[in-house]
């Protein structure tokens, strides 16, 4: 086999591509490793959709050099990282993208060099960095490659093969570092992960492309065996949280000073970035302070708030009884956790976060339709601005996909009430497509400026209220702009009120509202429903 002495960004592009199809074929068997209580799972998932984002941005390097492709890389991989593992790894792309920085190309010894760079850079976005994860593993990589930071004349397939050999031995021992994995007799899921990357780093290297079309990665089997049966590890009672994760975009980022003022708000911290954007994941109790917070500090992306008790209840129910397959599957987009336990209640099968100002992509949605336990799915965007993007997923899977375009909460709420679970998919999508367009759409936000739109002179802050997307009242209070719609409504047909008050409106006010229109409207039945949505202080059904 030849030496390759240097690698440019052409071939490091190549190299991790290959490497991203490698860990694609044991994603689901990396996620698998999680059978002890971690409700932060899912990392192969997680680290594989990483990748998927460093390569895209790679393909868009300004050139072939080692150092326009490796910033790409690791600005792709910031951007789209996903879970604990993922912010790791782009933190670990980062530092090679550092120390290849004006490189054409590298050395093995630079090569050597950059994962030093690497594991000090995963380390430092860490407020308590835990041993026995991906963590210990690139540290073990750095030390075993760090005698050969000397000489230019390495060969770096050799020294690849020092960093999997590392990697190999790193996994095996993390069972006998981590009590939890211990007691389950398993490796970190990270770092089986991270192995994975680096051998199919290496076997691109050694041109082994055409024989990994045909073999899968090997899973590092420990030779610790399990202490404790998954149902009984979780017996802690102490509450999991929420894991809130988001992308913050600003001017004059301290990702320093953020971390220390999020440290005591929640565990497993990760502030990682540069002063225009930062990638923070926590395990709080409290994810709206979290929020409060960083909005102060500029914009946020692709957040995601996940109950991880709901989580963990969810696995031990799955390790019980798997259950069996759904006919159809009902995929919904939402916005928040309060309407998001609503859709479940009715029969949701996956809830794909996302709303106003929060779109999820066509691979979002992709996504949870593959993960969906059934050939025939239907979709229920809940937002005029997701209906297309619903619509690209068809083109894209094997399964058969119905697009319910229901524009808001109220339409997705009443499509679901309709439907049957003895009729055909046909019959469903003509029932709820029926339904949905019988209910009307009450949305009370405060204005983020001050605006005159036809009749209607709004100043910042103050209540406004859209009718079926269609800005209609503005007031002094919410109370008062509910009123001016429903005196708009012909309330003769309509019996049902269902009013959904958001994260930044207390229940308080809400159940105020709500008694205000019994006394006016005593023949309607008024429900007061905790939504928990973003950005509209009130999201109404009206029946």
């Amino acid at each position: 086999m030849k030496p390759i002495n240097s690698i440019g960004g052409q071939e490091l592009r190549e190299m991790f591509a290959a490497a991203t199809g490698w860990l694609e074929k044991s994603s689901a068997e990396i996620d698998a490793l999680n059978v002890f209580p971690v409700p932060d799972g899912d990392t192969g998932t997680n680290m594989l959709l990483t990748m998927r984002s460093t390569i895209e941005e790679a393909y868009r390097a300004p050139d072939h050099s080692a150092s326009a492709v490796a910033h790409a890389m690791a600005h792709g991989a910031l951007m789209g990282a996903r879970g604990n593992s993922g912010v790791i790894l782009s933190q670990i792309l980062r530092g090679l993208a550092q120390s290849f920085t004006e490189k054409e190309s590298f050395t093995a010894a630079e090569l050597a060099g950059a994962l030093q760079a690497s594991s000090a850079m995963a380390y430092q976005g860490i407020s308590n960095p835990v041993e026995g994860t991906m963590l210990t593993v690139i540290k073990d990589v750095a030390a075993a490659v760090q005698p050969e930071m000397t000489g230019n004349d390495k060969d770096l397939i050799a020294i690849m093969e020092t960093v999997v050999n590392a990697a190999s031995e790193s996994v095996a021992n993390t069972p006998k570092l981590l009590n939890v994995l211990r007691e389950a007799g398993v490796v970190d899921a990270g770092g089986q992960g991270l192995h994975t990357i680096f051998d199919g780093a290496l076997r691109f290297l050694r041109g082994e492309m055409e024989q990994m079309r045909f073999r899968k990665p090997q899973i590092i089997v420990t030779d610790v065996h399990p202490t404790k049966l998954p149902q009984m590890i979780a017996a802690d009672e102490i509450p999991y949280g929420y894991c809130t994760e988001f992308l913050l975009k600003g001017e004059k980022l301290e990702t320093e000073k953020i971390r220390k003022k999020l440290e005591k708000k929640g565990e497993s911290l990760i502030v990682v970035g540069d002063d225009s954007a930062a990638r923070i994941h926590i395990h709080t109790l409290e994810p709206g302070d979290v929020i409060a917070y960083a909005t102060g500090l500029g914009t946020l992306h692709q957040v995601s708030i996940r109950n991880m008790d709901e989580q963990h209840q969810d696995y031990l129910e799955m390790q019980r009884d798997r259950g069996p397959t759904v006919d159809t599957a009902i995929v919904a987009v939402v916005a928040g956790d309060g309407l998001a336990d609503v859709f479940t209640s009715l029969g949701v099968t996956a809830i794909v976060p996302g709303g106003q100002t929060m779109n999820p992509s066509t691979k979002d949605l992709l996504q949870v339709v593959e993960e969906a336990a059934s050939d025939k799915v239907i979709i229920l965007p809940n937002n005029k601005n997701i209906v297309a993007t619903a619509n690209q997923v068809q083109s894209l899977t094997e399964k058969r996909i119905e697009v319910v375009p229901s524009m808001t909460i109220p339409q997705g709420v009443a499509a679901l009430l309709a439907f049957d679970y003895e009729a055909n998919l046909e019959s469903n999508i003509q029932i709820m497509t029926r339904a949905m367009s019988a209910v009307k759409t009450v949305e009370i936000c405060r204005a983020v400026r001050s605006a005159k739109l036809g009749d209607l002179k709004i100043k910042r802050k103050q209540p406004i209220g859209f009718l079926d997307g269609d800005l209609v009242a503005v007031g002094e209070s919410s109370l008062e702009v509910l009123n001016k719609m429903l005196s708009k409504l012909g309330l003769s047909k309509i019996e049902v009120i269902t009013i959904y008050y958001g994260a930044d409106t207390k229940s308080a006010e809400a159940e105020q509202v709500a008694s205000d229109i019994r006394s006016q409207y005593p023949q309607l039945q008024i429900e007061v429903v905790r939504g928990g949505q973003p950005h509209y202080n009130y999201i109404i059904s009206i029946e």
